[in-house]
This record gives structure tokens, C-alpha cells and sequence, in this order.
């Protein structure tokens, strides 16, 4: 595996430049669907249409009979995080960052790239009623950790409800002697909320607490700034608004409880996360303006999923909530589209919405819409080429560009591929020769 990784890493994008897609159908997502040109300048889309004329010195993609859509958006995803993304020891884990064990090196990023997901959102687990930070990325592979980060893109932030943080009957971690294991709070669904409903009062009076300095600061006065709280930091930018909150729920009855949290503390939930049985308070999610990134058709892998319906996101969707289809899964990030083609199947949705919540609607969810999710003029020129209708569950992707610069070719990976094999093949047989050679020569037998 290592050898592979290692090729595929050797295998450098071409770089950013001018680029002429031609001939195509183009699934623009805000403007439905153009026979015709995509112009990329400098990264970014500068002209979409019918009609479009090629600058001399443009490298021209001819993809005549093929398609063309956004890059896709996956809002859930735990891949590339090195050494787990659950800090299980404690509930209240808001200061653990994903961003600090980023690993450009996983073979999934590859694999998401390879299956036309362009951006996506990294998020701590579930263990913790309040989790760690998350990261947006965009899947640059052969980039560093750093170079995979989306800049402009707000940081996250992870909850989670139900089984999941109250993990009864598992107790963790030992007493002070070491003797007897200790149990771990919460431990029940009470305890989730108030774990949750602590953090947020804490994070309000260290707010308070900064304010009154800043307040002091600014009318002149001499004062002892607060003790840095690296736990209630990314809690007050929950607050202010500047940092997305992704919350992991299944059941109804919790999914309204958060809604009660976020509406008594004056924050907004960007996203639930699974949201199974959202179906059940569309109305109540959609009067807060909270978003749901769900499943299309899981349903009975555990108990809390049991009341899971495949019409959850038509119906939400149809109450004017911002839903998307997620992966959750290294898997099913590479082929996320067919997703997409079931909603048009459950729910009566149409090609243009069902294709929106694998692109458009997880970009406004992870607020990057305005760089992503559509191919628009003025944005990221992030784009999936497909070699038949991109909701087909026979159609392959045969080139991705991010930023303008192709980041995936199939013809050429194929060709690489190969070329690695033989090469790994090739010094197989050498070692094999050598072995052969530096056998020490038989005695005879007396």
C-alpha cells in the first residue's frame, strides 16, 4: 500500500492555467443545464455558456458527449485524520483541533478525489456531547496538510446526541488510585444537554469577561486581560457567529432539544448531522433555519435509526430547509452522486435539487457558496467531468479540477498505474535474481 500511495503522490496535477472545456453538457446547478463551453482563467471560472471564445494559447479539453458539474461538497466526512477523530476521555473536548492531525497522505483523499468530491468537511466523531474543531478542505492531492485547507472557509465545531456521547454502561478512564474504573458523565440523554448547556454558560461568562476588559482597555483604563480558556475560545466564536456548529443526531425528540439550546444561547445550528428523523419537526427546523446533511436510504444499523424513512430529505427539502446528502464514509465519498440520483427517485425531486444537495447546499451549509458548488462565473473553477449523465450509476468520472488545476485524469492514472505495476514487478524479479545469486553453493553429499 505504502508503494502505491507513494506513486500516486509522484503523480504532480499540471498546473493552473488558461483551460477551454468544449462540447459538453454542462449541469450548472444555479442556471440548469448549457450545451456548451467552460472558460478557466487563473483558477477560476470566467465564462460559462453556449457560446464561448477560446483565448489563442488555451489548452482545449474536448469533451464532447460528456458532462460536466460542480465539483461536489461532502459536509460529513472523517477521513485523513491521523490517529482517530474521537478524544473519548472527557465530554467536553472543544479544544481539540482536526486540523492538527491532518494527513494529506490517505489513500481515501485519492479515492474522494477520483469520485468528483472536490470539497469536504472534516469533523471530530461523536464520542463527546461537545466535540472538537473541524476542518474544510478541498481534496488537492499531493499537497500538504496545510496546502489541503480551504482557505476563507470558517472553522467548525462537532456536537453530538443521543447513544453516541452517553455511551452508558461504558465506563471509562480509572478512580485517582487506579483501582476501579470510573464512570464517564453524561450518561444519559439529561446529561447530554446538560453537558452542552454547562459549555455554553461557561463560554458566556468568559465572553463577558473579555468584553469587560476590552470595554476597560478602550476608555484607557489599565487592566489584566483574562486567562486564556484554549476549551471556551472556539464555544464564543459558536456565539459570534463565526464558526459553523455540525450536530450529530438521530431522534426527533433530540433534534428539537438542540433547537431549544441554540434559541436560549442565540446561536445558529448549520447542520444536523444524520437528522433521520428530521421529517418529524421539519417545521420546527426550518422556523430556525437550521440545515440537515442526511442519508438517502440508511436506515436499522442501529436503534436509533430505526424510524429512518428514504422521503427524510425530499420532505425537509420541500419545507424550504437547506439539505444535503453526506458520506460519513470513505466508501461512499466515491460515488456520492448516486446518492444524489436516489432523491429523484424518493421524493419526486427533480435532476436540478437532487443534485444541489451533493453540491450546492453542502457549500451554503460549510459557508462557501460563494466560491463553490456552482459553476458560475467568478467561482473556484472546482469541476467533475463525467463520461455519461453524472446521476447514472454506470458514469465515471474522467478528469477533476481544483482551482483550475487538473488534479485527476482516469486515462492518465490508468497509465500510471499500470506503469507502476510493471515497475514494481520489475524489481520484484531483481530482488528475486539477487536472492539467487548470494545462496551460498551446496556441499556434496558424502
Amino acid at each position: 500500500m505504502r508503494i502505491a500511495i507513494a506513486a500516486l503522490l509522484a503523480l504532480a496535477p499540471l498546473g493552473a492555467q488558461t483551460i477551454a472545456i468544449q462540447n459538453a453538457t454542462i449541469l450548472t446547478v444555479t442556471h440548469g443545464t448549457i450545451k456548451g463551453s467552460i472558460l478557466v482563467r487563473d483558477g477560476k471560472i470566467a465564462e460559462v455558456g453556449d457560446k464561448v471564445l477560446v483565448p489563442s494559447g488555451a489548452t482545449v479539453i474536448d469533451a464532447t458527449g460528456q458532462y460536466v458539474i460542480p465539483g461536489m461538497v461532502d459536509a460529513h466526512t472523517h477521513i485523513a485524520a491521523d490517529g482517530g477523530v474521537n478524544e473519548g476521555s472527557i465530554s467536553d473536548s472543544s479544544m481539540v483541533d482536526i486540523r492538527d492531525v491532518l494527513n494529506p497522505e490517505d489513500i481515501a483523499l485519492y479515492r474522494a478525489l477520483a469520485g468528483g468530491e472536490t470539497t469536504i468537511h472534516i469533523l471530530h466523531g461523536s464520542a463527546n456531547a461537545v466535540g472538537g474543531q473541524c476542518v474544510t478542505i478541498k481534496t488537492r492531492w499531493g499537497k500538504d496538510a496545510h496546502g489541503l485547507i480551504f482557505q476563507g472557509a470558517p472553522p467548525g465545531i462537532k456536537f453530538a446526541l443521543g447513544e453516541n456521547p452517553k455511551r452508558s454502561g461504558n465506563p471509562t478512564g480509572r478512580t485517582a488510585t487506579g483501582a476501579a474504573p470510573a464512570a464517564r458523565y453524561p450518561a444519559t440523554r439529561m446529561g447530554v444537554e446538560d453537558t452542552i448547556r454547562q459549555a455554553f454558560t461557561d463560554a458566556k461568562a468568559y465572553q463577558a469577561e473579555w468584553n469587560e476588559y476590552r470595554a476597560k482597555v478602550a476608555r484607557g483604563e489599565n487592566a489584566i486581560p483574562p486567562r486564556k480558556d484554549l476549551r471556551l475560545e472556539p464555544l464564543v466564536e459558536v456565539l459570534q457567529g463565526t464558526r459553523i456548529v455540525s450536530c450529530h443526531g438521530y431522534r426527533a425528540d433530540e433534534l428539537l432539544m438542540m433547537l431549544h439550546v441554540a434559541k436560549d444561547f442565540g446561536f445558529k445550528i448549520d447542520l444536523f448531522v444524520h437528522g433521520l428523523e428530521g421529517y418529524k419537526i421539519a417545521d420546527e427546523i426550518a422556523a430556525q433555519g437550521a440545515g440537515v446533511s442526511t442519508f438517502s436510504d440508511w436506515w436499522i444499523y442501529k436503534v436509533e435509526a430505526a424510524d429512518a424513512i428514504p422521503y427524510n430529505a425530499a420532505i425537509l427539502a420541500k419545507k424550504g430547509i437547506v439539505v444535503s446528502l453526506n458520506s460519513d464514509d470513505a466508501e461512499l465519498m466515491r460515488h456520492i452522486n448516486i446518492e444524489a440520483a436516489k432523491i429523484m427517485k424518493y421524493g419526486r425531486l427533480s435532476e436540478n435539487d437532487a443534485l444541489a444537495m451533493v453540491t450546492l447546499n453542502p457549500a451554503k451549509q460549510l459557508r462557501v457558496d460563494k466560491w463553490v458548488g456552482s459553476i458560475d462565473a467568478g467561482k473556484d473553477a472546482d469541476l467533475a467531468i463525467y463520461d455519461k449523465y453524472p446521476l447514472s450509476a454506470s458514469a465515471k468520472v474522467l478528469k477533476v479540477l481544483i482551482d483550475g488545476t487538473v488534479y485527476f485524469d482516469r486515462d492518465k492514472a490508468l497509465a500510471d498505474n499500470l506503469k507502476a505495476q510493471q515497475d514494481r514487478q520489475k524489481l520484484i524479479e531483481k530482488e528475486k535474481q539477487n536472492q539467487t545469486r548470494q545462496q551460498p553453493a551446496r556441499r556434496p553429499t558424502v
